[in-house]
């Protein structure tokens, strides 16, 4: 899969006006980016494809995705929704958990859409010989309306890790059958999920829970060369029933700056940064569009990069808001950020500050970089793994605990700074510096990413012609074109 992510192939299109596809993603950050990727790779087969949600979130998919240009893609076509409006609170950063409740209201108003949702498909459905729609597991609702159209047939798309969806089903049936210990071992202490999730959000979750069983089959963003355990055991029958899966990522995009010039104008001041600095000797520091971090942890974060001694890049902003461009409001009042005094002065020979959106594909594709701290969503593990850079695991929230363990001791490729059980105490700066040097300056972060390497090199080869994950998307399109 290269800078096109998926070519052009006659034996794969679908005949004019057999198949359309319509995706419907859930509205936060990663899985508006799983899911606009999802669509490129799919228009790409010929199928068009209608990408559909609120226009604030439509716009901020299109805006914030990397690698490509979804204007490009002439047979992607996006619907923007009105949804009924909401007022998003500021992000608390004092809160006891780091889920971001201040996102509530946006999630509630996006399940507003299924009315023009369900009128789209009807529309379709009386074009189409086949209405193909893949919906994000927490928009089941959005697309209830699916069984009533006799040629439209459901898909759920999973934007989490199969191991984590997987422990997650096998514990709500009450662990029904064992598990080889050789695949999941004890000894790794896997987080139960108390304090991942708030009470609203927990309950949102039951809503969309309720329609589970819509779908005919199930996408994962994961490969089987990095999961194949738990996909083999999310296709047993106690668990997934008789329906079909397909293990179709990495979805980003790899190799997105082939073609790119060192001197090019259009290049981030991130990216020619990285151009000056040695092989693998830079720290990505990026949490998320979600995490809300105190004043004090940015503090011991800041004191903590500093006695490292090592090189970083460093993207300091808050978390996002419902409406991400409430920026561009003249009223809008940025959250101020306070460093050690003279910190950015201390640091400006080998760490970069950022406070702006920063092209997170390129700079973990960069040949400079090697490391990421990361909120370990699975969103960015893919793209760290897919690049072949190793972790330095900060969970916040939601799956990324379990995330943590997939990659540290699962994987290992990746290294804990935050124990979840601790996640109420400020991390504090000793344990940070510990934590980089661990990664980027000793023998053991040299083996990790060795392995990272390794497994990057498969999962791109993965979705490439003949790739494991490539033919998985195959029969996938054969499946819904047949």
């Amino acid at each position: 899969m290269g800078n096109n992510i998926q070519d052009q192939n006659d034996q794969n299109k679908a005949p004019q006006h057999q198949v359309t596809v319509v995706l419907v993603p859930f509205p936060a950050q990663g899985h508006l980016n799983q899911a606009i990727h999802l669509s490129r790779i799919l228009s790409s087969y010929s199928l068009p494809v209608h990408y559909v949600g609120s226009a604030i979130h439509n716009r901020q998919a299109r805006e914030r995705v990397h690698g490509w240009d979804p204007h490009s893609a002439t047979n992607l076509h996006f619907h923007d929704f009105q949804v009924p409006f909401f007022t998003s609170p500021p992000p608390n950063p004092n809160s006891n958990t780091k889920f971001p409740s201040h996102l509530q209201p946006s999630f509630n108003a996006s399940c507003r859409i299924r009315e023009p949702v369900a009128t789209l498909l009807r529309s379709l459905s009386a074009k189409f010989k086949r209405v193909v729609v893949i919906y994000d597991t927490l928009m089941a609702s959005v697309v209830q309306d699916v069984v009533y159209l006799p040629n439209a047939e459901p898909y759920a798309l999973h934007s989490v890790s199969a191991f984590t969806v997987f422990l997650y089903i096998w514990e709500s049936m009450g662990k029904p059958f064992d598990i080889d210990d050789r695949i999941f071992s004890e000894e790794w202490n896997i987080p139960s999920i108390e304090g991942c999730f708030s009470f609203e959000f927990l309950n949102f979750m039951a809503g969309q829970y309720r329609f589970a069983n819509l779908y005919r089959g199930k996408l994962y963003n994961t490969s089987r060369v990095i999961e194949a355990p738990y996909v083999d055991l999310l296709a047993r029958e106690e668990v997934n029933g008789r329906k079909t899966q397909w293990a179709i990522g990495p979805l980003n995009p790899v190799n997105v700056s082939k073609g790119t010039k060192p001197n090019d104008k259009q290049r981030n001041h991130c990216l020619k940064w990285l151009d000056k600095q040695n092989p693998n000797s830079v720290m990505f520091i990026s949490f998320g569009s979600t995490t809300c971090m105190q004043d004090e942890q940015i503090v011991e974060l800041a004191i903590g990069l500093l006695k490292s001694e090592q090189k970083f890049i460093w993207l300091l902003r808050d978390a996002d808001k419902g409406n991400v461009f409430e920026r561009e409001n003249e009223n809008y009042v940025e959250r101020v950020f306070q460093l050690p005094k003279g910190y950015e002065e201390n640091v400006k020979d080998r760490g970069l500050i950022v406070r702006e959106w920063a092209p997170q594909l390129e700079i973990l594709e960069h040949p400079s970089t090697g490391g990421f701290m990361s909120h370990c969503g699975w969103n960015s593990c893919m793209e760290s793994i897919s690049n072949g850079i190793p972790i330095a695991a900060w969970p916040m929230h939601s799956d990324q605990p379990r995330n943590t363990v997939l990659v540290t001791q699962v994987l290992k490729i990746g290294v804990v700074v935050r124990d979840w059980d601790k996640r109420q105490e400020i991390v504090r700066s000793w344990i940070i510096e510990n934590a980089v040097r661990k990664l980027m300056a000793s023998k053991e972060g040299d083996d990790m990413r060795k392995r990272a390497q390794k497994l990057g090199f498969e999962a791109r080869r993965s979705a490439e012609d003949g790739g494991v994950s490539r033919l998985e998307l195959d029969a996938f399109v054969a499946h819904i074109t047949r």
